[in-house]
Order: C-alpha cells, then sequence, then structure tokens
C-alpha cells in the first residue's frame, strides 16, 4: 500500500521534478563549461543535453499522467528559457563574433518578446490566442540541436561539429523571427483594439 502510495505521488510530481532538475542543471553546464580539462566541452553538453531530454519528458509524463499544476505551467518555460539563455551566453562569450551576437540577440529578444506577449494577452483573456504554435516546435529542435554542437565544439570523425551547429544556430534564428511573426500576428487583433 505504501509502495503504491509512493509510486503514485512520484508518477504525480515526476513533470514538476523533472523541470526543477532542467534548472539545476544550469549551474552544472556552467562549471563543466570552464573546468580547465579538455572533456570540459562533452561534459556540457552532455549536461545540455540531458536539460534537453527533460524538457520534452515532463510535458511527455504531465499529458500520460494527467497531472498538471500550475508550478509547472509556470516553470517550465522559465526553465526552458534560462537554459538556453545561459548556454548562449556562454557561446557569445567563447566566441563573440558579429553572427553569434546578432543570433543570441534575436533569440533572446524573441524568448522576451513572447513572454511579455503572452503575459498581456491572459490579463485580457486571450492567453490561447498565443499558444505554441508547430513553427515555434521546430525552431526549438533547431535550436537545442544548435546549441549542442555549439557547445560540443570538436570535430568528431571528420564531421565539423562547430560549423554544422553554427548553420543550424543561423536557421533556428531565421525559424525565430518567423515564429515570432505568428505569434505577434495572432495577437495583432487584439493590440490593434487597444491602441
Amino acid at each position: 500500500m505504501a509502495l503504491r502510495f509512493l509510486s503514485h505521488n512520484v508518477s504525480k510530481n515526476l513533470p514538476n521534478i523533472l523541470t526543477v532538475s532542467r534548472v539545476a542543471l544550469i549551474p552544472v553546464m556552467l562549471v563543466f563549461f570552464y573546468l580547465p580539462f579538455e572533456w570540459n566541452r562533452v561534459a556540457a553538453c552532455t549536461v545540455f543535453f540531458f536539460a534537453s531530454i527533460t524538457d520534452f519528458l515532463d510535458g511527455y509524463f504531465a499529458r500520460k499522467h494527467k497531472t498538471f499544476s500550475k508550478f509547472g505551467a509556470f516553470l517550465d518555460p522559465v526553465a526552458d528559457k534560462l537554459t538556453v539563455t545561459t548556454a548562449l551566453i556562454i557561446l557569445l562569450q567563447d566566441h563573440p563574433t558579429i553572427l553569434m551576437m546578432i543570433a543570441t540577440a534575436v533569440i533572446v529578444g524573441r524568448e522576451l518578446t513572447i513572454s511579455a506577449l503572452r503575459e498581456w494577452m491572459a490579463d485580457l483573456g486571450e492567453r490561447t490566442t498565443v499558444n505554441v504554435a508547430f513553427i515555434g516546435k521546430v525552431k526549438t529542435l533547431f535550436q537545442m540541436f544548435a546549441i549542442g554542437f555549439l557547445l560540443y565544439e570538436n570535430d568528431l570523425w571528420g564531421i565539423p561539429v562547430y560549423t554544422i551547429g553554427l548553420t543550424l544556430l543561423y536557421i533556428a534564428t531565421a525559424l525565430t523571427l518567423w515564429s515570432m511573426y505568428v505569434y505577434l500576428k495572432a495577437a495583432w487583433p487584439m493590440m490593434k483594439e487597444k491602441i
């Protein structure tokens, strides 16, 4: 009986546990990235990979067990944005090029804009108008692979991992602008009324 109760509680709280663990992995990724060892990039990439997997798993388990919570609804997008923003900032600091700065500014700027838009729409009772669109999911997928490759950095079996990562990041940046346009277009009728 106690084991069944424990199992039910873990199942019920698993999405939130995974989301909190994603936030907890951010300083771990930072520490690994700056360690003075040859394997630091591999370790940072591995941590980012696990954080990305928890992003998929928390939603999967929440839907499977029908365990949606207000805490999870708040923390999940925050955890995503903190993970991606931190990774982009350390990558920009590592390779401070104009294109990397533009990509970082666009991605972080879009996240701030859409977060503010969702909050504003929620205040108007129109939150569902700016729900996650398919293009947003595609953008996230490209973004996660791009950051993972850039964190790994070193060529693997002759494959130019960093160059592939940069290419994926530029594609993710274009998708970021596209997805922002989709969200703003959906919200524009409400925004126009309030001008």
